[in-house]
């Protein structure tokens, strides 16, 4: 094998090195993330790098650099000399995201409610009746993961896929909350009687009294934050706003 051929043969398996880097930082990081939206890894629960390359079969640096961006998402927190942790919840940033998901959200409905059509609300229902099916199962991960399809099917039909990804990115605290929130009595069976209205208004082609029926829907997530916190107080903290020009 001449030089050329080395050397090509050398920067190849450097790339393939690098690229299997990149995935297995990129595998354990959406891993550790949906445990800790899940609530399946809780607000406290300490992380350790060395136990988490273990369970996924991988050397401890691409687990450091997930931990590295989660930490950056504010998902988990590190402390020097102390040990690293799920992040608690903070309250500040609920309020905050909520308002941008609002806002988005309003105009997602007000646009789908000129371009629904019978095949659209027939998937919109369906999806209400695969969460009673979760409601009565008692099945918080399945409602859940319905609750975002319904959401996602409505960016849909509003031809505005992207708002929804947006929204995405600007929800996790809320997920994490949300979570906590679904075992709360008469909770699921409330989100669905208000999905449920929002759609009934769509069928009717009532742009003003949808959008008016999803702004109820979404104020009521906000309101149980001191219902929860009486219950695990431990999961939430105050974080101080920052100062302003930062």
């Amino acid at each position: 094998m001449n030089d050329k051929k080395r050397t090509r043969k050398a920067v190849k398996a450097t790339g393939d090195a690098s690229v299997s880097a990149v995935s297995a930082s990129r595998r354990v990081y959406l891993a550790l993330r949906q445990r800790i939206v899940d609530m399946d890894l809780p607000p406290g629960a300490r992380i350790v790098e060395l136990d988490i390359a273990a369970e996924h079969g991988v050397s401890r640096t691409p687990v450091h650099e997930a931990v590295q961006r989660l930490a950056e998402e504010g998902l988990i927190d590190i402390q020097q000399r102390v040990g690293t942790f799920v992040a608690r919840i903070p309250i500040n940033e609920l309020e905050e995201a909520m308002l941008v998901r609002t806002a988005l959200e309003l105009t997602i409905v007000e646009k789908a409610a000129a371009q629904a059509n019978p095949e659209d609300i027939a998937r919109l229902r369906t999806i209400l009746e695969e969460q009673r099916t979760c409601m009565q199962a008692k099945d918080a991960d399945g409602f859940h993961r319905g609750d975002e399809a319904f959401h996602a099917t409505l960016a849909e039909i509003a031809g505005c896929p992207g708002v929804w990804r947006t929204i995405l990115q600007t929800k996790t605290q809320v997920d994490r909350f949300r979570r906590l929130t679904l075992p709360i009595e008469g909770r699921m069976k409330g989100v669905i009687e208000e999905h449920s209205h929002v759609v009934d208004e769509l069928a009717k082609g009532r742009g003003e009294h949808a959008t008016a029926a999803m702004r109820e829907h979404l104020d009521h997530v906000l309101p149980v934050i001191e219902v929860t916190r009486a219950f695990r107080p431990d999961y939430f903290v105050n974080l101080a706003p920052h100062p302003p020009g930062r």
